[in-house]
């Protein structure tokens, strides 16, 4: 647990000081692509979102600003979402 609270949560200001998980807020760990090691906060999602997964924006894939980087649960292990592609 301790390395997940030192992770970085998508989405956190860059001058954030501290920028990692809150306590009682409920996240996914995103693997591979562009946002990889990043932490999602999905609190309050519906289970059906959480099985669909999201395509979050990120300037750092391969379709540059506004592209989106696409994540979902792995089969095994839910709580781990991999990266399934950049999209414009």
């Amino acid at each position: 647990m301790d390395e997940i609270m030192r992770r970085r949560v998508y989405g956190a200001d860059h001058d954030d000081p501290d920028p990692g998980p809150r306590p009682g807020r409920v996240y996914r760990e995103l693997v591979g692509g562009p946002l990889d090691g990043l932490l999602l906060d999905v609190t309050g999602w519906t289970a059906v979102a959480l099985a669909d997964g999201s395509a979050l924006i990120t300037e750092i894939g391969s379709y540059g600003a506004g592209g989106r980087a696409e994540y979902g649960p792995r089969v095994n292990e839910p709580y781990k979402w991999d990266w399934r592609g950049d999209t414009p």
